[in-house]
This record gives structure tokens, C-alpha cells and sequence, in this order.
């Protein structure tokens, strides 16, 4: 894609081989410092369905959207169809050029997606919002009107990490190859606790 500030391109899944390969933008640093990010990157990539997708300019990465299984601590590592998309980020120097937007386009064509239960878990304590002239609620719109144009929705749940700030929310997209067992089970999972009684989004 051209951007006013060059050519940018959308790839993956990439190899870890491969994001060895690059640099990474040194204002990447909303989860950990840009060298232990491209590590955990790197280590995403060989978990079972871990995908990367990166924004490359040149040799570096300046954006990155992760996929892997859910964190074996939470609730949604009980569903054997939930994929996490565990973060995205682009770096401030290339923001409002339309990255973002087209990362998680290229990344939901993959076919495979269809066959999961994409989950994103927002936590507004990752949020960006220094950089970007947002409160918490104007960050929490964006993310959910970029996350809705690929099919994620908001999902009510009692789990505790979400319920923790009022800001929090979780997103799904159910794949079309996903069973309805499984659209079930993972309707099961959402509340756990005495906090609410499950609420049919489909």
C-alpha cells in the first residue's frame, strides 16, 4: 500500500525466520521494549495456529497483528476453536495512514480464520492512548469500529480480566466453519460466575 510516507506492505503469516530477518520500529513498545516484542513475535509463530501478520517498510516492522491460542490461565483455553488475537500495533510514526485497517484485512482473508472463534480481549491499560489524543472511551470507539469492519463484535461475559474496568470489552467472530457444538460450548463459556446469565449475540 502507498502511504505519504512510502510504500508499506501487508505480509503474512510470516515465519519467524523471517521477522528475524527485520528490524523492528523502536516505537513499538506498547506491550515491551521493541527487541523482546520481536522475540515474543518470533515465538508466536511456532505455537500451534500462531500466525503473525506484519506492515513492513522497507526492512522494518512498523505494525504487527498477533493470532495464537488462548493463554492457558483463562477460560477460553477450555474451547478447542478459540483463537486470541492477542495484540496489535502500530507504530505512532505511521498512524492515520490506514495500517491498521488493512492488517486486519489481509489477516482475516486467510481461509483458516473461518474455521475459528477469533476472540480479542481489550484491556484498556494496553491502550496507546498518549500518543493519540484519545480518552479511554474515544480509544475504546476506534478499536471496536476498526474491529467490527472485519466481523468482531462486542460480547457480554463475566470474566474477570473484561469486568475488571468498564472500558474493557470483548470481541468474537465466529468462523463459518465453526460447529454449532462449538458456538455453543463457547456460549457457555462466557459466564462462569453469579455476575449474569448467558445472552445470545449470534
Amino acid at each position: 500500500m502507498d502511504t505519504p510516507k512510502g510504500t508499506v506492505y501487508i505480509e503474512g503469516p510470516a515465519e519467524g525466520s523471517y521477522i528475524s530477518s527485520l528490524t523492528m520500529n523502536q516505537k513499538l513498545t506498547n506491550f515491551r521494549p521493541p527487541d523482546k516484542q520481536k522475540n515474543a513475535l518470533i515465538k508466536i509463530t511456532c505455537l500451534p495456529n500462531g500466525m503473525i501478520y506484519i506492515a513492513r517498510h522497507e526492512n522494518e516492522i512498523i505494525g504487527y497483528v498477533t493470532f495464537h491460542p488462548a493463554d492457558e490461565f483463562t477460560r477460553w483455553h477450555k474451547h478447542p476453536r478459540v483463537l486470541e488475537m492477542g495484540g496489535i500495533e502500530i507504530s505512532p510514526d505511521w498512524r492515520q495512514c490506514g495500517i491498521g485497517e488493512n492488517l486486519m484485512k489481509v489477516a482475516f482473508s486467510n481461509e483458516s480464520m473461518e474455521d475459528f472463534i477469533v476472540l480479542t480481549m481489550e484491556y484498556c491499560w494496553h491502550w496507546d492512548l498518549r500518543n493519540c489524543n484519545l480518552d479511554v472511551w474515544g480509544y475504546q470507539k476506534m478499536l471496536t469500529g476498526l474491529f467490527g469492519k472485519v466481523g468482531l463484535k462486542k460480547v457480554a461475559t463475566d470474566d474477570p480480566d473484561i469486568i475488571e474496568h468498564p472500558a474493557n470489552v470483548l470481541m468474537a467472530r465466529i468462523g463459518k466453519n465453526v460447529s454449532k457444538q462449538d458456538v455453543m460450548l463457547f456460549e457457555s463459556l462466557r459466564f462462569l460466575g453469579k455476575l449474569g446469565t448467558s445472552i445470545n449475540f449470534l
